[in-house]
């Protein structure tokens, strides 16, 4: 039962974006090491500011 309920948790929290800060770091890391990689807060900054420029981007 507890693998179900983590299951079910991780594809939530998979939707609502929770790991996309830690993916992109990931993706910085293996691709530009030598970037500097953006505080979770400066993440989340920018990706909110490229959906107001596109409204149409956002789901709701």
């Amino acid at each position: 039962m507890r693998a179900v309920l983590r299951s079910v948790m991780w594809w939530i929290t998979s939707v609502m974006g929770d790991h996309d800060y830690a993916r992109y770091v990931e993706y910085l890391r293996t691709h530009d090491p030598d970037a500097d990689v953006p505080t979770e807060r400066e993440f989340w900054r920018a990706r909110y500011r490229a959906q107001d420029t596109n409204p149409g981007a956002r789901c709701c």
